[in-house]
């Protein structure tokens, strides 16, 4: 058996659900073909309030949802809902909530102005899939990231109490960077409100100045991750610089290589050598 037998995609854009980018083509494809390949696997991402349930065929699974996350002293119910790609014979798991995944628009209003609680969506978003495979009672040995809402899951898994959980004891974490980035700034609060039990000060210290943009939240990523993979055209330097420096496993191979999946695949066992 490989390794990287299982591997969890969490991914902040899946295509049909939404439009086709990148990120999106990547997350509907990587999936499939790593399933085709014999492997394991399991794909997460938001239910933003533009993804169509009635066309998309979304259903709530009742015995997965039902779960508070507790942020800034306020429940916020975990709802879990799954589609199907039938051409595919793959599912996709998304984690929703009322006061953050409703809105009709992704990241920002229709004016551009980035939600000012897009760094709670972060926190919900990656706490949320990390209880829900638990609740699965699947073990992933590989989790790829892909975009910065689900940034988290590399922080929580590496450095809070589930550190020390069965399911996810030796699991191997590869962030996909892309052109994408938020451009505006979260909350100082971040830092406190991220918290769960097993984090120490000096595991968030990159962001305890303030100031968190995209790029030192990616920074944070990076400091639990085992891969990297560029998979952007134009991902930042300081980016690139901060894995290198890091000793974080590198795979430059942009979007648009015939035989990607192929090799990303060989890039996860290689995370286990």
């Amino acid at each position: 058996m490989k390794e990287a037998s299982k591997v969890l995609f969490v991914s902040q854009e899946v295509m049909p659900y939404l439009p086709e980018s990148p990120m999106s083509q990547i997350s509907r494809e990587l999936p499939q073909k790593v399933q085709e390949a014999g492997r394991e696997m399991r794909a997460f991402m938001p239910r933003y309030g533009c993804v169509n349930e009635r066309r998309n065929q979304l259903h709530e699974v009742i015995r997965l949802s039902g779960m508070n996350l507790i942020i800034d002293d306020t429940d916020h119910p975990l709802i879990i809902k799954v589609a199907s790609i039938q051409a595919a014979r793959m599912q996709v798991y998304f984690i929703d909530n009322e006061d953050y995944f409703q809105r009709k628009s992704i990241f920002a209003d229709n004016d551009g102005n980035e939600f000012e609680d897009n760094d709670e969506r972060v926190i919900f978003f990656s706490r949320g899939v990390i209880e829900t495979v638990k609740k699965l009672r699947w073990t992933p040995n590989v989790v790829h990231l892909h975009g910065w809402m689900g940034a988290l899951v590399a922080l929580y898994l590496k450095k809070a109490y589930y550190v020390d959980d069965p399911y996810f004891k030796n699991v191997k974490i590869v962030l996909s960077l892309y052109d994408e980035y938020f451009h505006s700034t979260f909350p100082d609060a971040f830092v406190s409100l991220l918290q769960l039990d097993g984090l120490k000060t000096e595991d968030t210290e990159i962001i305890a100045d303030g100031n968190i943009d995209y790029i030192k939240l990616m920074k944070l990523t990076l400091e639990n991750c085992d891969g990297v993979i560029y998979a952007g055209h134009n991902v930042q330097s300081e980016l690139k610089e901060y894995a290198k420096a890091k000793g974080v496993a590198e795979l430059d191979l942009p979007i648009g290589t015939e035989d990607y999946a192929d090799r990303y695949m060989e890039f996860y066992d290689s995370l286990f050598e």
